[in-house]
């Protein structure tokens, strides 16, 4: 029969006449249609490999932009439809790889949507002469029209990779999908993209950092980063190009940026570019997404902490307006997270005498406690080589926590509030092919407000810290050559400090002001070769430092990054840069419960605090081939001018504030295995770290961050949806300083002082933790989609001690503190995108 022989052919092999195909359903079924001869001439259909009447005319309908409808048993009446169904999926040119989130867009309307998880798109009334655009990042945008979509169901697109020869592209994908190891020396993050990280139930922008190798937390938390043995204040974390002063909720365990509208963070350890100053251990650059899409995306969700929305909104062709919002549920909602959050900050700690009993405390807290980030971005195109972006951020914490001793019922009661407002404009300008432009602007201000009344509610300290700041960075880049690029610039930064501490009994009243003023140009050449085995950029920022009314200084900060490829497969990378950095946190009062209120920032006097510099060079190895990577480096860090004030000491050294450095030297390793559905690795890092405090007997000693041996092993995988992870993370303990062997108290002085032993020569135990965690992604709609995370920090809920110090009570009796890790923590999440 005719229809045998028509669906005999491939359905992608050739397409007949629907005239035809209609005229062989009639002879094969012993049916009828009836229909306008010009509704379908010219149509083209593939025969169907069904074998039903009602199987074949599904699919002619969902094809064919007819309509048919059943009169009785024997006739059929069809008719033209202006718009039809169609579908497809998104692949690269190999046709292995899908592409999920790849745009697809009806050319001159409105319709667009992205694609799900697994490449595919679905699209309703649509005009068969219609044409789809369908982009993706690093792809080549392809232009199909809507009637070759009609000859095959769902039919496979080829996109092409875009390949741009204007830089070395040279990179490796590590970990996860979504982190890479790039020849510039960074370590970049893509949270859109960014794959599983056990421990997560949704993304964490400074917790994802942390994965990464010679970065961690020794206290635990998500933003206080400690980078080869820096502090946190020695990070210089720039979002949209602002300088943020805050970065984190929770007393540091949640970290305060939205991950959904980010699109690249960027880690420099070493070997920064030169347009960056500041930071002497790490840059840390995250960049929401730039681009204006014609279409409305977004989403929402939940955890057991906090719920939080954010969406891009395409005003027209040329504006565009992003925004995202995020405020706790702690004040209102007790779930198991925010109670495992509340014991870590607030009644972490046991308490020990001298002859190591426990000591009851007989205290009881109450807190109220909620935080809140929010940001938006106005994003305008004056034309394809102009683009204007405003960006705004706010992130705030509120607390009110009281403490009652029981047995005398007297309350101790502090208020903290603190707050980080920041805006900043960037023009972004292309002049030629070979020749663009970046300005940036931003104003940024940081505000802490604490209030603590003590137990007599007599005596009430008030503190304020308050850091603002202004700053303009002007960017040329000229590419001389194929080979050349050469970038100038120049930066302006103005920063005031002023720290307020106000005491009612005994009076005391302390306020220090304080502007600091540095202006730096700054030059960088990079080379490439063409064959791409060596690529290197030499850079110079010079730095003119002033202090008003204290001091002015010139510092010239050469940086140099060299990446070579000695065999197939294998490249190495030497990094090296000088730094500086005039802002510090110093650390006071560290027998107060509030951790937040110990830290404020101020500026470098060139006296009790001078400038902080650094020198850094290491050398590393990077292998990748097929599904393996693995990286090695060593690395030489010198940091000097750094104050005993600003580094946490918890011994007799804590408040003299003595001048000093530290040299931290060490080795990374990681070896990554990944294949289609896993992910396995380990890390290790060896890290020795030393003191040298002139002033301090014995002048060298171990540094606090002084970690040997830190040690990760994890692994990802993936059954068909459902994705799972786990890691196993160890340490050595770290340092601290324990007491003398006798006479531990000297009771000559008021208040009762306690002798030390030689500072950080003891060690606490080591750190173990091992974490999980599972999301599910599914589809709520064709244009919706849902996903489910769940997560277990501490899965064998060990009690890992952070910190020790000692301090005495008021029978002059010394305790011993610990200060404890996170215990079992669940977190269940929910989200929704659109």
């Amino acid at each position: 029969m005719a229809l045998a022989l028509l669906r005999a052919q491939p359905a992608d092999h050739k397409s007949f006449p629907l005239t035809a195909y209609l005229a062989t359903l009639e002879t094969d079924f012993n049916i009828k249609f009836s229909y306008i001869d010009a509704d379908i001439e010219g149509l083209m259909v593939t025969p169907p490999a069904t074998a039903t009447l009602p199987e074949i005319l599904s699919q002619l309908m969902a094809t064919v932009p007819v309509a048919i409808e059943r009169i009785n048993d024997r006739y059929y009446t069809l008719t033209k439809r202006n718009t039809i169904t169609i579908c497809g999926r998104v692949l690269d040119n190999y046709a292995t790889n899908r592409i999920p989130g790849a745009t697809v867009e009806v050319l001159g309307t409105k319709q667009a949507l992205v694609t799900d998880i697994d490449g595919y798109f679905y699209m309703n009334d649509v005009a068969p002469s219609a044409n789809l655009r369908i982009r993706y990042l690093g792809y080549r945008t392809k232009i199909i029209p809507v009637a070759q979509m009609q000859s095959a169901k769902c039919p496979n697109i080829l996109l092409a990779e875009r390949r741009q020869e204007l830089k070395e592209v040279v990179v490796y994908e590590i970990l996860t999908k979504g982190i890479q190891r790039s020849t510039d020396g960074a370590l970049t993050l893509n949270p859109n993209k960014l794959g599983l990280l056990p421990g997560l139930a949704e993304p964490d922008i400074l917790f994802g950092v942390q994965a990464l190798p010679g970065i961690k937390s020794i206290d635990e938390t998500v933003s206080d980063i400690n980078v080869r043995g820096g502090t946190n204040d020695q990070n210089l974390i720039l979002w949209n190009g602002i300088k943020m002063y805050q970065s984190g909720h929770f007393f540091g365990l949640i970290s305060a940026f939205n991950p959904y509208l980010t699109e690249e963070v960027k880690v420099y350890k070493n070997g920064t570019p030169a347009q960056f100053g500041d930071g002497v251990s790490s840059v840390i650059l995250m960049n929401t997404k730039n681009d204006i899409d014609d279409y409305f995306f977004g989403g929402a969700g939940f955890n057991l902490i906090s719920g939080d929305v954010f969406g891009q909104i395409p005003l027209n062709d040329r504006w565009g307006f992003q925004f995202s919002g995020r405020r706790s549920t702690t004040d209102f909602l007790d779930t198991p997270a925010y109670g495992s959050f509340t014991q870590r900050a607030f009644q972490d700690t046991e308490i020990r005498n001298q002859n190591e009993e426990m000591v009851d405390q007989g205290l009881r807290f109450e807190e109220k406690f909620f935080f809140y980030d929010f940001s938006g971005k106005l994003l305008f195109d004056f034309n394809d080589d102009h683009r204007f972006r405003l960006s705004f951020i706010g992130i705030g914490n509120d607390l009110d926590f009281s403490e009652t001793e029981l047995e005398t019922a007297e309350v101790s009661r502090s208020f903290l509030d603190q707050t980080n407002l920041s805006a900043g404009l960037q023009w972004f300008g292309n002049w030629t092919s070979n020749f663009s432009t970046h300005l940036n602007v931003y104003y940024s201000k940081y505000n802490l407000k604490a209030q603590s009344f003590f137990p007599n509610q007599i005596q009430r300290l008030d503190q304020k810290n308050i850091v603002d700041e202004r700053a303009i960075k002007f960017i040329s880049k000229l590419k001389a050559s194929e080979t050349l690029e050469w970038t100038n610039g120049y930066q302006y930064t103005e920063t005031g400090i002023t720290n307020r501490a106000f005491l009612t009994q005994p009076p005391f009243d302390l306020n220090v002001k304080g502007v600091i003023r540095i202006q730096a140009p700054f030059s960088a050449l990079s080379y490439t070769s063409e064959n791409k085995h060596l690529i290197g950029t030499v850079g110079l920022r010079a730095n003119y430092i002033e202090n008003l009314g204290t001091f002015q200084k010139w510092l010239i900060e050469p940086r140099l990054n060299l990446n070579a490829r000695l065999a197939p497969n294998l490249r190495t990378q030497f990094l090296a840069e000088f730094k500086s950095q005039s802002t510090n946190q110093v650390i006071d009062l560290e027998q107060n419960f509030l951790g937040i209120e110990k830290r404020r920032w101020t500026l470098s006097d060139a006296k009790a605090l001078p400038l902080t510099q650094s020198q850094q060079a290491s050398l590393g190895l990077n292998y990748a081939k097929n599904q393996y990577y693995i990286g090695f480096e060593g690395f030489l860090k010198k940091v000097d001018g750094v104050s005993t004030r600003t580094q946490g000491f918890q011994n007799q050294d804590q408040f003299n504030g003595e001048i000093g450095g530290y040299t931290i030297r060490g080795v990374e390793f990681l070896v990554n295995n990944k294949g289609e559905q896993y992910s396995t690795w380990l890390s290790y890092t060896y890290q020795k770290g030393d003191y040298q405090f002139d002033s301090i007997a014995p002048p060298t000693f171990a540094h606090n961050f002084d970690i040997r041996h830190s040690i990760t092993l994890a692994g990802t995988y993936h059954f068909k949806k459902l994705k799972l992870g786990m890691s196993i993370n160890y340490r050595t303990g770290r340092p601290f300083t324990p007491l003398q062997e006798e006479g531990v108290l000297d009771t000559s002085v008021f208040p009762a002082k306690i002798r030390y032993g030689i500072p950080n020569s003891a060690q606490l135990p080591a750190y173990f933790r091992a974490d999980v965690s599972a999301t599910y992604p599914f589809r709520i709609r064709r244009d919706i989609k849902g996903e489910l995370g769940v997560s277990l920090l501490n899965v064998t809920d060990r009690n890992n001690i952070l910190n020790r110090f000692y301090r005495t009570n008021e029978d002059n009796d010394i305790e011993s503190v610990d200060h404890l890790s996170l215990g079992l923590t669940p977190n269940l999440s929910f989200r929704i995108r659109f």
